[in-house]
């Protein structure tokens, strides 16, 4: 410990810009010793809230001193490289923490010293690895199979750093070693470490001393709920088994007489009618504004859904926290399913109420927020509903509606044979759009909290969200405005954009008000029979799309595909992007299904429970329950693709050969999206087509089979006149299962 003072000293007094090889060693021997080490030479005890324990004794003040020094000497003069630029912690309202691990950096250096000069209370329950750190190489890391990481380390330099009024970030990632001591591992490397010994005390130390808590995203808004995220380990710790058997996975939560469940109603605690499940809300009654609620996430209990966050539920807790962390920052704190945080985050931007002005007494009360849903659930019209809808209930049991009956707003599944001359190319190559339920989310003016109105021969208005009975079979797409301008072209090869099925509709049926627009943009009259109109309206999902956005383009920058790359370099960026950083890649689905499912739990489904059709169900009491809207994204999707092809089409006469969703398969004689793509010398390729690049309504490259492969596919699965859609498939080329188009 002498010589590296006299080192550091040596350094200072020479103002040398680079030290000589031998103090840059001992400079990198200081970076290795972890608080406790320094502790133990200068002959004191740490406590583990960070400081120097209290009724401890204290170190003497030269030593005190001498040991601020050292931090605050290392800290200038001999900085991580890769904290330069990286994002800085707040630190207005966070507590002065200590190193977390054995690689303490200079950011946490200063703040240890600032924190040892200061002669007030002793600081909070914190260790802090600030986002400034140098990231932990992946070769340090644990083995997988470890119950915890052998030593608390550092998150990766991007990693968001907690701020504002919660110093201590939204979530906390529990864990427990063998001495059943438990560890909270937040965002930007936060590690606390967690006294409480039951989980009524758990929930009650996260409200009352953890600062815990993601803030609201607008004004009108609410804060949200901590989030407990617990380990199989912390699991064990707290009396919950480790996984659910069977009948609990079943019944998705642990029996009301369980031990842990009855010591929370012991304490005053309650769980919302999904029980203490694999999400689990713990909560009192909310006494005036402030909330009382903590929010459980347990992965070994499958809380994190494969689809959607991939192998997260196996990371080690510093991982999984930065995963959850970075999802929480740039979308917000998972409050369920990806598909619930999506729902949740339209209400959370676009809150149903705000404040009044002040009465006449100078007190603000509640009231309807202009632009919102509001806060009363709404029946849709009869054409919007589901089946077994008890708006239906009229309707004979078996009775199947028809297009004429039902508004069948869904995304594409077509497909087709292949032609003579795309039997001659070499390869078949998918194009997928970026977040295509997202980009037909931004501008969608949908209908507000006003009911339907039902009108007769009502004249369309392409400005007013609804459902129309219009007949199109009359619109050819042998013939066509594209831009304008009358264009001849093979409508065979193309899907119509009015069904699912891309088949070309034969009657009156009912379609959302983009639907019949593009009629109307294909240069053909329409004529509604009925509509189900609504009169208030506004672009409800603007700002939803904006910060998933935002998150997606963000995070995608972070693994090195940016925005105004050209297309080649966009390609090669997209190469293996995900290899970059998994925990990053890992963000960017759960983003894409936080688009997806958002979108989809509009017209949330009656799941068990005993239901039987004509009654209804709990998704319904919500105002986010609105197929209305649903059907308007979905509309604007399929046509933002349709208009693409059909652009393409016209100006190169390729088309397409499956389609499904946001993915179109084209026959190239190369097999890069290039091949399909024109690009002139200008960058540019053909106007309202496909345009590679990251930003959401652009496309990527989705894979490529050769041609050979796809005409095997179509005989293997082609039956009764079916056409296997090869855009299922061409990604990975692998056919596992019969394609019955479902």
């Amino acid at each position: 410990m002498s010589e590296l003072f006299d080192a550091v000293d040596a350094l200072v007094a020479s103002r040398s810009p680079l030290p000589p090889p031998v103090e840059r060693r001992r400079l990198r021997q200081a970076h290795a010793l972890t608080l406790d080490e320094v502790a133990a030479a200068l002959g004191v005890r740490r406590a583990t809230v960070g400081g120097w324990e209290s009724g401890k004794a204290e170190p003497r003040p030269p030593e005190r001193e001498a040991y601020a020094r050292l931090l605050k000497q290392l800290a200038t003069l001999y900085p991580a490289p890769e904290s330069r630029g990286a994002p800085q912690e707040d630190t207005s309202t966070a507590t002065p923490a200590a190193p977390a691990g054995p690689r303490g950096g200079a950011a946490e250096a200063t703040a240890t010293a600032e924190a040892e000069e200061l002669p007030a209370a002793p600081p909070a329950p914190a260790r802090h690895a600030a986002a400034t750190q140098r990231p932990v190489p992946r070769a340090e890391r644990a083995p997988q199979s470890s119950r915890r990481p052998a030593a608390r380390k550092a998150a990766p330099a991007n990693t968001p750093a907690p701020g504002g009024a919660y110093a201590h970030g939204p979530l906390l990632v529990l864990d427990a070693d063998v001495e059943r001591n438990v560890a909270g591992y937040g965002v930007g490397g936060l590690i606390l470490d967690v006294p409480a010994k039951s989980l009524p005390a758990l929930v009650e130390w996260t409200l009352t001393e953890a600062r815990l808590g993601p803030e609201k995203l607008h004004g009108s808004g609410k804060d949200g709920d901590p989030l407990l995220v617990l380990t199989e380990a912390a699991c064990e710790r707290y009396g919950l088994p480790a996984a659910l058997s069977e009948a609990e996975r079943l019944a998705g939560r642990l029996p009301e007489g369980h031990k842990v469940v009855k010591q929370l109603e012991r304490a005053g605690w309650q769980l919302t009618k999904r029980g203490l499940g694999p999400w689990a809300r713990i909560y009192r009654p909310a006494q005036g504004s402030r909330r009382q609620c903590v929010q459980l996430c347990i992965p070994s209990w499958r809380a994190l859904d494969g689809r959607a966050w991939g192998h997260a539920a196996q990371l080690q807790p510093a991982e999984l926290a930065r995963v959850l962390g970075v999802f929480a920052q740039r979308v917000m704190t998972p409050v369920g399913s990806t598909a619930v945080t999506g729902l949740h985050l339209m209400t959370a931007l676009n809150p149903p109420t705000r404040a009044s002005e002040p009465d006449e007494n100078g007190k603000r009360h509640r009231e309807h927020r202009p632009g919102s849903l509001g806060t009363e659930p709404m029946d849709p019209a009869p054409c919007e509903a589901t089946d077994g809808h008890p708006v239906l209930a009229h309707l004979p049991r078996f009775h199947v509606r028809g297009p004429g009956e039902r508004l069948f707003e869904e995304a594409y599944d077509w497909a087709r044979d292949l032609t003579d001359a795309e039997c001659m190319k070499r390869y078949l190559v998918g194009l997928d759009v970026n977040l295509a339920f997202g980009a037909a989310a931004n501008g969608a003016v949908v209908g507000l909290a006003s009911p339907p109105v039902h009108v007769n021969r009502p004249v369309f208005d392409p400005s007013v969200p609804g459902s129309w009975l219009v007949d199109l079979s009359h619109v050819d797409l042998s013939r066509v405005k594209v831009g304008r301008q009358w264009r001849d072209l093979d409508g065979d090869l193309l899907p119509s954009p009015f069904t699912p099925t891309g088949q070309r509709p034969t009657g009156p049926a009912w379609y959302a008000t983009p639907t019949v627009a593009y009629a109307v943009e294909l240069g053909y009259d329409v004529a509604p029979l009925e509509g189900w109109l609504r009169r208030e309206s506004g672009r409800f999902l603007d700002g939803w799309y904006k910060r998933l956005r935002d998150a997606y383009v963000a995070t995608m920058a972070d693994l090195g595909v940016t925005e105004k790359l050209s297309p080649h370099q966009f390609l090669q960026a997209m190469d293996g992007y995900k290899s970059r950083d998994p925990e990053l890649g890992i963000v960017v689905d759960a983003i894409k299904m936080t688009v997806k499912g958002g979108i989809g739990k509009l017209q949330e489904k009656a799941r068990g429970g005993g239901w039987k059709p004509g009654q209804a169900w709990s998704a319904l009491a919500r105002p986010t329950w609105r197929p209305d809207i649903r059907a308007t994204v979905i509309s604007r999707a399929r046509v933002n693709m349709h208009r693409k092809m059909l652009n393409l089409a016209a100006a190169t006469g390729r088309y397409p050969v499956a389609v499904l969703s946001d993915c179109a398969v084209y026959a190239a004689d190369g097999p890069s999206p290039l091949d399909v793509l024109p690009y002139g010398a200008d960058g540019k390729t053909v106007p309202g087509s496909f345009r590679l690049g990251v930003s959401p309504g652009m496309v990527k490259h989705e894979g490529t089979q050769s041609v050979l492969w796809g005409a095997n596919v179509l005989e293997q699965l082609g039956a009764d006149g079916h056409v296997a859609n090869l855009a299922r498939y061409i990604k990975t080329g692998e056919v596992t299962a019969k394609d019955t188009g479902e």
